[in-house]
């Protein structure tokens, strides 16, 4: 078994143990900043507790939805009001990590995909008594915070695997898509595909400018006729690049990482040949519910080391097990 599948192992293992100890709740919100009230249904018995879950998320970002979604039943199972904010920008989100100091929550999951500017401040709250997870990004850095568990992937692994996927597939030459620059995890998915196949080019884009992104993407894929295949970083970035291919006239493929419903129609059509799932419904659910098993019964899950959620590949071969998932927004 490797090392993420164990990984992955302890993940499950440690919602069934969740489960069994507290039952439903309520929270989330719908805007960056809201937080969720009241409850209704069975609830831990638990003292209500007040968690804030801080990530980079840019607007209209689907795939923060789906992390926000399990974030949700958490906080709905384990009777906590949860607090949801997000910014792309590592100061800004600094910022709200301070706010969530200032205003004494219970606990905090963040995000470290930008971890020069987030760090500080997620040490402040650990030397406050406030206990931190991680989930996302930041596998090389959080145990440095002294948070007490990381829940994502490895994404140089990650990208890895993706490699020997294209590879499998015939790719020769890939354009990866960064949509976010600074960030070390798309940073690292892109080594990680390069590391397999070494004639792998990085293209950076705008993500939240759709339009620029596709201009970028067509004259690319205009100027660069050997390029087979295009792998996007996130499920909206991947849909852009199916547009760009067929302004550009070219006959590149399309993979991407990370899910949505839009992702698992393309993928079941052929649009795109594969999805990267690294189960961010799982990634937010995980990160709370941490949370409340370390405050209601000192526990701590992954035993010193990170609680990898992925990667999965998702093709036509087994989409059909994922849809309604998919259209469900919960992968």
């Amino acid at each position: 078994m490797v090392r993420w599948q164990k990984k992955a192992v302890a993940a499950v293992a440690a919602v069934a143990l969740a489960a069994a100890l507290a039952a439903c709740s309520s929270s989330g919100g719908k805007q960056t900043e809201q937080s969720s009230s009241g409850s209704g249904g069975n609830v831990a018995d638990t003292p209500r507790m007040k968690v804030a879950l801080i990530t980079h998320s840019g607007p209209g970002d689907t795939f923060w939805d789906i992390v926000r979604r399990g974030a949700e039943a958490a906080a709905k199972k384990d009777n906590i009001e949860l607090q949801y904010s997000a910014d792309p920008d590592g100061a800004a989100q600094a910022n709200l990590v301070q706010t969530a100091i200032d205003s004494k929550v219970d606990g905090i999951a963040v995000t470290l995909n930008k971890p020069d500017a987030v760090i500080p401040n997620v040490k402040k709250a650990v030397a406050a008594g406030i206990p931190v997870t991680v989930l996302n990004g930041g596998l090389d850095q959080w145990k440095s915070t002294g948070a007490i568990g990381y829940f994502g992937q490895d994404e140089r692994i990650a990208g890895q695997a993706t490699g020997e996927k294209l590879k499998q597939l015939g790719a020769k030459k890939v354009i990866c898509v960064i949509h976010e620059q600074g960030n070390v995890s798309l940073e690292a998915r892109c080594q990680g595909i390069k590391d397999k196949l070494p004639s792998t080019e990085n293209v950076n884009v705008n993500g939240t400018d759709q339009p620029g992104t596709q201009a970028t993407l067509t004259s690319k894929l205009q100027q660069d006729k050997t390029a087979d295949y295009v792998v996007a970083l996130n499920a909206g970035i991947a849909l852009t690049a199916v547009q760009a291919a067929k302004d550009a006239g070219s006959s590149a493929k399309i993979g991407s990482f990370d899910m949505s419903k839009e992702m698992a129609k393309a993928v079941q059509d052929g649009t795109v040949q594969f999805a990267v799932d690294q189960q961010p419904y799982l990634q937010g659910y995980l990160a709370v519910d941490a949370i409340w098993l370390y405050k209601n019964n000192g526990d701590t899950i992954g035993g010193g080391e990170a609680t990898l959620t992925g990667p999965a590949f998702i093709d036509k071969s087994n989409i059909a097990a994922v849809l309604k998932y998919a259209e469900a927004g919960t992968r």
